[in-house]
């Protein structure tokens, strides 16, 4: 019977919305940055499917229906540089070159922890574009050999580390908004910017657009370090 009902596209749809559901209901309730939509949802799915026994092919039938959604999502982005282009074209210089250097570090300090820890190539291709949002972090895995479901669950992770770790800009004496907003964005993606939009509006303007080029720069060069 529960096979019967699984099975059908409708049931991995509506757990996913359910899940999403919940899971923002909880974020805006307790406030809490560890209770992410994203994190909180994916945690509940699985919960479901553990406790019921639900075979991952019978979730997939309506789950990839969402999953083909991430690309219109990461072409959506292009609109928020767009809007930001004022702001982008007075600091262009210090943005782009602050992103590369984000995206750098975060696929070299990937590649030194999997290379020192001896780990297989898929789990290295998986977590390469953790610091990037999860409609282009997907895709950038999948290309190259990673496994999509790791790469989401680490995106999730680094953006709620980056957005709680926000505040060591004041302990190391960063006041410039521009300079906060773009570490905030490249290393933590959408949850650093949510964070970044209640330390100012600059910052939060700078978070967003450092979101976007992270992720086009990542997408460019992640492929040379893949395995």
């Amino acid at each position: 019977m529960i096979d019967t009902l699984t099975s059908t596209p409708f049931f991995g749809l509506g757990l996913t919305l359910l899940c999403w559901f919940l899971a923002v209901k909880l974020q805006k309730r307790t406030g809490l940055l560890v209770c992410n939509p994203v994190l909180v949802a994916a945690m509940l799915v699985i919960a479901v499917m553990v406790v019921f026994r639900i075979p991952l092919e019978n979730y997939n039938a309506g789950g990839d229906i969402i999953k083909m959604l991430l690309a219109p999502a990461t072409a959506v982005l292009a609109l928020n540089v767009y809007q930001q282009r004022a702001v982008l074209k007075r600091y262009f210089w210090p943005v782009v070159l602050g992103c590369l250097v984000g995206s750098l570090a975060s696929i070299l300090g990937v590649q030194l922890m999997c290379r020192m820890f001896q780990t297989e190539s898929s789990l290295l291709n998986s977590l390469l574009p953790k610091s990037v949002t999860t409609a282009i972090a997907v895709s950038i895995s999948e290309s190259n050999g990673g496994l999509p479901g790791l790469t989401a669950a680490a995106v999730c992770v680094t953006g709620i580390e980056g957005a709680m770790l926000a505040f060591f800009a004041k302990i190391f004496h960063v006041t410039d908004p521009v300079a906060e907003g773009v570490a905030i964005g490249a290393c933590s993606h959408a949850v650093g910017t949510s964070k970044a939009l209640e330390i100012g509006p600059l910052q939060g303007a700078m978070s967003s657009i450092a979101l976007c080029i992270c992720g086009i720069i990542t997408s460019l060069i992640a492929g040379f370090f893949a395995v």
